[in-house]
């Protein structure tokens, strides 16, 4: 069987995927990734056969233009989250990817299209070449609110190709995002368990000396300090928790970002997230999607200081789930953000509520389960119809 996975150029959302595409790939199936040219070279560090399609789209030029608006007002970018919204710059990317998406399913021709939620021209070369897609979310459905929009204003790109009616919700959904954090509605999904995935080598590191205090990990992804190095805060955010055993996980790109640290203060470069979590009580982040589940994944509470609108949804959820707690910017450089480490350290509820979806998650079907039950699907001709096939787990 074939699989065509697809996204735009942002490597988080090609690193969701990942795991799915390797179940399918160790089942004897072919995969094929079609990205854009830029991602090339993130797909070969997946493991993955890629080829490339469409332009590359200045994509943090955009996502520049929304960053969330200080209250102090200072270093936010000229737009202070005014400018182009993430549905414009999903729909630039549909722009740059769709023809050549169309001409490569067509020429594949593969058995279905799995496509990341914001990637568009997936559902569109599907429907082109009339197979069946799947959409793969990465977190919480952001795009629910705006499912219905959708195909009107995806109606112009996917006529051009011959298809009279495009749904980029699909009937089939893969799901990383255990029942607790998902927003109300949705229809069925198939619940994969989310695997931390880091494209960049792993390396094992010995854990910090313990120091008999509990510990917390502050990480920031990569995104932000791409957007604007002014807007890192993490640096601000570690020295008003001195006193406290804190490790602090970073790229080597963001070292010369941090400035002067407390004494005691453990930096690691380039370090997953997993290896690090077992030893953390607390996770102190920016609300990413992978960060917030691979936290959960391992139970940790968590204090997000969202910066950008889909960071404050994931943080909402974590929040409205009571396994964490959501501060602004301006609140994170204050005193306000220790006073709530120490609170969210000593109390209960949050960390029995991450303990709670900790368990969701080690409970949903493993994406070799997932790729199964598609498969299966696929060959009796039901997938893309109606309910969501359901896998049948083996663990």
């Amino acid at each position: 069987m074939r699989v065509l996975f697809t996204t735009w150029a942002w490597p988080s959302h090609l690193a969701a995927m990942t795991p799915l595409a390797w179940a399918f790939q160790s089942a004897g199936h072919e995969v094929l990734v079609a990205v854009q040219p830029s991602l090339l070279p993130t797909a070969a560090k997946c493991g993955l056969l890629a080829h490339p399609i469409g332009d590359d789209v200045d994509s943090v030029a955009m996502v520049r233009q929304y960053v969330l608006p200080s209250a102090a007002g200072g270093t936010a970018p000229s737009g202070g989250g005014k400018g182009p919204r993430a549905l414009q710059m999903f729909l630039a990317h549909t722009e740059a990817m769709t023809d050549d998406l169309v001409e490569v399913t067509r020429r594949w021709a593969p058995d279905f299209v799995v496509f990341d939620t914001t990637t568009w021209a997936g559902p569109i070369a599907a429907a082109a070449a009339g197979v069946p897609p799947v959409r793969h979310l990465y977190g919480p459905d952001l795009l629910l609110r705006a499912g219905n929009l959708l195909p009107e204003l995806l109606a112009p790109i996917a006529d051009r190709h011959g298809v009279s009616h495009v749904d980029p919700m699909a009937a089939v959904a893969v799901d990383p995002t255990p029942p607790s954090l998902r927003f109300p509605g949705g229809g069925d999904r198939i619940t994969m368990r989310h695997l931390p995935f880091t494209i960049d080598s792993r390396r094992i590191i010995d854990p910090p000396p313990d120091t008999g205090k509990p510990r917390v990990l502050v990480s920031w992804g990569h995104t932000i300090a791409k957007l604007d190095p002014a807007l890192f805060p993490v640096g601000d955010i570690v020295r008003g928790l001195k006193g406290l055993d804190v490790v602090v996980a970073i790229s080597a790109a963001q070292r010369d970002l941090l400035g002067p640290l407390p004494d005691g203060v453990t930096v690691v470069e380039d370090v997953p997230l997993d290896l690090l979590l077992p030893q953390c009580q607390l996770l102190i982040g920016h609300g990413g999607a992978a960060t917030v589940l691979t936290g959960l994944a391992h139970g940790v509470p968590q204090l997000h200081v969202p910066q950008l609108p889909d960071h404050a949804g994931h943080s909402g959820r974590v929040e409205a789930a009571g396994a964490g707690i959501v501060l602004t910017r301006d609140e994170a450089v204050t005193g306000a953000l220790r006073v709530e480490v120490e609170e969210l350290l000593a109390g209960e509820r949050e960390r029995d509520n991450a303990r709670r979806i900790a368990a969701e998650i080690a409970a949903s079907a493993t994406p070799a389960e997932v790729a199964r039950s598609l498969v299966a699907a696929a060959e009796s001709a039901t997938i893309g119809l109606g309910s969501a096939p359901q896998p049948a787990a083996t663990h």
